[in-house]
């Protein structure tokens, strides 16, 4: 019977994908901004392993102008999406010349990139910039007495082979990555957790020498997964026996969370089909309001209805934890924005779309719906609320976006 009932559910599941499908095929106006690492990119304990599959690539160049990408990834660097799609493509000239690179924005709305892979990050400053060159080198000497502290066995050689894989040396969001650490400690979540405090203190430590050399208000700690945000500071998730928890920390410049990069990316978008850029030319992230009132605001003064797409927003990263009978923690990197997508799509009349792809089958353990359903991503109180759910993550999603893509290229050729 049990076999039967997931048999009968998993059908209906498909079928309302696929309703939800045709409908997007056939609408007038629509924009995608999706996440990558979870969606499209299975989640892998070493981010130097990723792959992509190369019609997924084709697909999002059949819905040109219809697609961007909101990642807390990078484009560029030794790290970035483009060497992935270099490696799908196994050329470093075809994703130029064909236009294939992954148009949107990166490091959490502060590095745009168009489909040749032009570079562009307005509102950063120079100090900034080379602040952040450095604190790869801070953390090192930091990494170096933490690990040694938690793991007094390992050799330095080891320590120096964790830290190549921990310590991300990426231009706008340099990253500590615990991944490589919990590997050591197997199934014991109170050893994880150490090591997540430890890592939390010091990159906190990094924000203070960074206000001691005058950039008081210009970096911030990105947690991800997380549970919300308190006072301004994210809410680090700690590790319990059936969910890892938080897996990286991420030193940001103030102001890049997704929900501004919606903004930026719905400017843009309104721009290049209306010839206007209802916030400005020259709106970026430092410009965006801050809170979620602020931001639905700006949109409702500036932005025709006639004007406003259809938005389709895919996230993977999305975080629910019940503390007593009356309250949730909630948060997740994706949260923010598939929230204000929702909230655009209520205040302008437009049934916005939220996709949640079940990025629990990769090497990263996570909550799964499979087993538990939306128990640590969403719960009957939560405010947002998904129109599909792939329980098969990114290669059920990948699939489905392919075919989706295609028939929406035929459609507009007619």
């Amino acid at each position: 019977m049990e076999i039967k009932r997931k048999i009968i559910i998993n059908m209906e599941c498909l079928a309302s994908n696929l309703n939800e499908q045709e409908k997007l095929i056939s609408s007038k106006n629509i924009l995608f901004i999706q996440d990558i690492d979870g969606v499209c990119i299975p989640l892998v304990k070493d981010p130097m392993t990723r792959e992509l599959e190369s019609k997924y690539i084709y697909a999002v160049k059949e819905l040109a102008e219809e697609f961007f990408v909101l990642t807390c990834g990078e484009h560029e660097g030794p790290r970035g999406v483009n060497r992935i799609i270099e490696r799908s493509l196994r050329s470093t000239t075809e994703p130029k010349n064909k236009e294939l690179y992954l148009r949107g924005l990166a490091a959490c709305g502060v590095e745009y990139q168009d489909s040749n892979g032009e570079i562009s990050f307005e509102g950063v400053s120079e100090k900034e910039l080379s602040f952040l060159s450095k604190v790869p080198s801070l953390i090192r000497p930091k990494f170096n007495y933490i690990v040694k502290n938690i793991f007094p066995e390992l050799s330095q050689e080891d320590i120096n082979f964790h830290a190549v894989k921990s310590i991300c040396e990426t231009r706008f969001s340099p990253t500590i990555n615990f991944n490589s650490l919990f590997d050591l400690v197997h199934e014991d979540s109170d050893k994880r957790k150490l090591i997540q405090i430890s890592f939390e203190k010091m990159m906190n430590e990094i924000i203070l020498k960074a206000e001691s050399e005058g950039l008081k208000n210009s970096f911030f700690l990105h947690i991800s997964p997380n549970l919300g945000n308190k006072n301004g500071r994210e809410t680090i998730k700690l590790s319990a026996k059936d969910d890892i928890g938080s897996t990286d920390i991420q030193l940001l410049i103030k102001g890049a969370v997704k929900d501004s990069g919606v903004l930026f990316l719905l400017n843009k978008f309104i721009a290049d089909k209306t010839g206007k850029a209802p916030f400005g030319r020259n709106f970026n992230f430092r410009n965006s309001p801050n809170s979620v009132l602020e931001k639905i605001d700006l949109c409702k003064r500036t932005i025709q209805k006639e004007d406003m797409p259809l938005i389709v927003g895919v996230g993977d990263t999305v975080t629910s934890k019940k503390n007593d009978e009356k309250s949730y923690s909630r948060g997740g990197s994706d949260r923010s924005f598939l929230e204000l997508i929702q909230i655009l799509g209520n205040e302008f009349g437009i049934k916005n779309k939220i996709i949640f792809v079940d990025s629990s089958s990769g090497e990263v353990e996570r909550p799964s719906t499979k087993k538990t359903g939306l128990i640590g991503i969403s719960d009957v109180d939560d405010n947002l609320k998904f129109d599909i759910v792939f329980k098969n993550g990114p290669k059920e999603y990948i699939s489905w976006f392919i075919e989706l893509a295609n028939e929406r290229s035929n459609f507009k050729k007619k």
